[in-house]
């Protein structure tokens, strides 16, 4: 059954049309299990249609419908639970087509075909005994009805960019028209939201330019010649890259956004790179087998340390091979010619360097099969303006070209040759957008005040980035988190005392007199170094961030003199603590930083002992909360750790991903908690992470007379809106009324009508 099992997936992932996929099910799953029909029903618009059979009559495949919850198939669908029945025709919700021929079936089992919690449709087996099916062949079935429903969803895509398109058949008893009657354009593909806005225009497929693994071995008989034609790829790609970072900063991109550049420059110049591909050469091979091979390395390397943030790595690695390959090929991948303000380029994924290659005003959106939106694209093209939707798994990248495409960047969703109501109220859609961007744009300078006159400040978070301060120009109050861990990150060692300094320097200098917080050193999870790789079976509840520092004074002690030494004569450091789960390491931490502090003292410097916090994410420190800010100057929740520690939800796992939820009442609770104790020993509490960014949790927070906010720039803008909108009274009584509501979906669905009704609909959805 297995050998079987894996054939049938095999044949039918291997196959992208819809109609073949179908007619392999039936035939291959109606012969492995002996059953005298197989038939399939798929989902339209509620209803069950036939769209496949092997034993029945095949003229009224695309004619017969089970309505919703009626008929067995209904039934099935409505239980999402297999039926196995000896006498289906005994059965109270059995209905008869007798054009069917299947009045001499008895028994029937039917298995729903689900896909992220939506029934695709419904895989039915008929014989004509009166014995139900074994046990073994239910099981059989449910596992290929599991596997298939990918494929289905593939299949359904592809149909949809030509749906006058001829199909196969296969040979078989099994019939299918040529052209189905249902139409499958109003159900859209799902991904996740990379960057905000809506594009419509036509698909440009982008195809990998090189398959590294293909660059075939070469021998050659002038070495000096093919180290010259390395050198002097790596020269041409040094070139682009700098020519690319000073245009997107000549462009007003924030700098912290062109950082990843600074990362590729680094690489290139890194001695592993260099001297192994020379080496390579050297021993007899021409400069592109020796680059593949040293890429190929370096990914397997980074791939082996199995953490998001190293994939992430291993994704820019490869990139840059790419761009040292092409430069000695003398390929420009890009389409030039097929890009247009209507375009919407369509990739499994493309690199950091090709989409700032793109004139912004070229193209209308981007659609990738991977990324997320952590990747270096997501958030250059957030940086840039660019509606981008990514991680669309079921994604028929290469059959899109030239199909009309609408993506919508705020739910993740893409329209594939997409009904012209659909097109219509997308159009509707972003021309209310744009008089919405106009209007918040106005708001620039303005403060976060409150109708009823309550100030909240609204600093700024950077991310990826530790040697470039964010863009002044977004009406950030200050830096309310600092991640300092990218200069570590990057570099082949640790930084040392003076190069942290200069890079804290740049950022408290930004800002003066306003305040900068700079979290120390957080490690673990998901950030790793390559010269400190961390291996843990749960890296998330391992050793993280202050236990990792606290375990190497050593490391930490460079990392807070740089700090403190980065502050004199500014005086606007603040320094935050991650991953603090007792008093002990919050004692232990001070005890450091006050030792760093004498010792500059006695060394010199004019230097002020900093204002200390640290950032609630992990639940224990929750109920220890009125302790600790008794020995703290301020309190930073870190929501999105938090959440997912108190939700048991890997963040970064898709499978789980709709369980993390910033507006569950536990969460709510939480974080009331640590509000409320925090100001009764009079101590100020920030919120970063991304629930300060979104407009309803953010509203939330406002009624729970949160001090300040800290978050990204480009949502800064939107939740200053929303508080210039609502008084903290309003924002005082919503809280207090989700806070008796049973679950987060009610929760959501009170605050977007409170949104909608005060005309701010469109700082959480696309539209005005």
């Amino acid at each position: 059954m297995l050998h079987t099992l894996r054939r049938i997936v095999q044949e039918v992932n291997s196959t992208r049309d819809l109609n073949r996929v179908l007619a392999i099910i039936v035939q291959r799953v109606k012969a492995a299990i002996h059953a005298d029909v197989c038939s399939v029903y798929l989902a339209d618009e509620g209803a069950f249609t036939l769209l496949a059979t092997d034993g029945l009559n095949a003229e009224l495949v695309g004619k017969v419908r089970f309505p919703p919850g009626s008929g067995l198939v209904g039934l099935v669908a409505q239980r999402t639970d297999p039926l196995n029945l000896d006498d289906a025709q005994e059965h109270p919700r059995f209905q008869l087509f007798t054009s069917l021929n299947e009045e001499r079936y008895h028994s029937f089992v039917g298995i729903p075909i689900t896909h992220h919690r939506e029934v695709l449709g419904v895989l039915v087996a008929q014989s004509e005994s009166r014995v139900r099916f074994s046990h073994d062949i239910v099981n059989f079935l449910v596992t290929i009805a599991a596997q298939l429903a990918g494929a289905i969803i593939n299949a359904q895509a592809t149909r949809q960019i030509d749906e006058s398109e001829k199909t196969e058949n296969l040979e078989t008893k099994s019939s299918i028209p040529k052209k189905s009657s249902i139409r499958h354009d109003n159900r859209p593909l799902l991904g996740q939201p990379g960057a905000p806005g809506i594009a419509i225009g036509r698909a440009v497929s982008i195809a990998s330019s090189v398959i590294l693994e293909s660059i075939p071995d070469r021998p050659i008989d002038d070495i000096d010649n093919e180290i010259n034609v390395f050198h002097s790829a790596l020269d041409s790609v040094r070139k682009d890259i700098k020519s690319l970072s000073y245009q997107l900063l000549a462009d007003g991109l924030p700098t912290e956004d062109v950082a990843v550049f600074d990362a590729y420059l680094l690489m290139l110049d890194s001695n592993t790179l260099i001297d192994s591909t020379i080496n390579r050469i050297k021993s007899g091979n021409w400069a592109a087998g020796a680059l593949r091979e040293t890429i190929l390395e370096h990914i397997k390397l980074f791939g082996e340390m199995e953490n998001p943030y190293l994939r992430e790595r291993v994704k820019d690695i490869r990139d840059l091979g790419q761009c040292i390959f092409n430069q000695m090929q003398g390929i420009n991948d890009l389409p030039l010619d097929k890009l247009s303000e209507k375009a919407i380029i369509v990739a499994e994924d493309i690199s950091a360097t090709l989409l700032a290659d793109i004139e912004k005003t070229n193209i209308s959106g981007i659609v990738l099969k991977r990324g997320s939106r952590t990747s270096h694209v997501a958030i250059l093209a957030r940086a840039m303006g660019i509606p981008t939707v990514v991680g669309v798994n079921e994604l028929p990248v290469m059959q899109l070209d030239g199909s009309q495409l609408v993506a919508d960047g705020y739910s993740g969703k893409l329209y594939i040759s997409p009904t012209e109501t659909i097109i219509k109220e997308y159009s509707r859609l972003i021309c209310q957008e744009e008089e919405l961007s106009e209007e918040i744009r106005e708001l620039n300078g303005q403060p976060a005040t409150t109708t009823d006159g309550i100030n909240i400040p609204l600093y700024a978070n950077t991310g990826l980035v530790a040697d470039i301060t964010p863009s002044k120009h977004s009406g950030a109050e200050g830096i309310g988190l600092y991640r300092t861990e990218y200069p570590f990150m990057i570099r082949q060692r640790f930084p040392g005392e003076e190069e942290q300094s200069k890079i804290y320097r740049e950022a408290l200098q930004a800002f003066v007199p306003r305040p900068v917080v700079l979290r120390t050193l957080d490690i673990g999870g998901d950030k790793s170094l390559s010269y400190f790789p961390i291996e843990e079976d749960n890296p998330f509840l391992g050793w993280r961030g202050i236990r990792v520092t606290l375990d190497h004074p050593e490391i930490f002690m460079i990392q807070l003199r740089a700090m403190l030494i980065a502050s004199e004569g500014l005086d606007n450091l603040s320094v935050l603590f991650p991953m603090i789960s007792t008093i002990s390491e919050v004692e232990d931490a001070i005890a450091l930083l006050e030792r760093a502090y004498r010792e500059l003292l006695t060394e010199g410097y004019r230097i002020q002992m900093p204002k200390v916090g640290v950032m609630v994410e992990v639940p224990s420190l929750v109920f220890q909360i009125k302790r600790i800010a008794s020995i703290v100057d301020f309190i930073s929740i870190g929501t999105n750790d938090l959440i997912q520690y108190l939700m048991a939800v890997d963040r970064n796992n898709a499978s789980v991903a709709e369980l993390y939820e910033s507006l569950h009442p536990a969460v709510l609770n939480a974080i009331k908690m640590v509000v409320d104790g925090s100001h009764e020993a009079g101590i100020p509490v920030s919120v970063c992470g991304e629930m300060a960014g979104d407009p309803l949790a953010a509203l939330l927070l406002l009624g729970m007379s949160i001090d300040s906010l800290s978050i990204s720039v480009g949502s800064l803008p939107r939740v200053k809106w929303m508080i210039r909108n609502f008084s903290h009274q309003e924002a005082k009584a919503l809280m207090k009324q989700a806070l008796t509501m049973k679950d987060a979906h009610v929760i959501k669905q009170l605050l977007t009508k409170e949104l909608e009704g005060k005309g701010l609909g469109g700082l959480i959805r696309a539209g005005r």
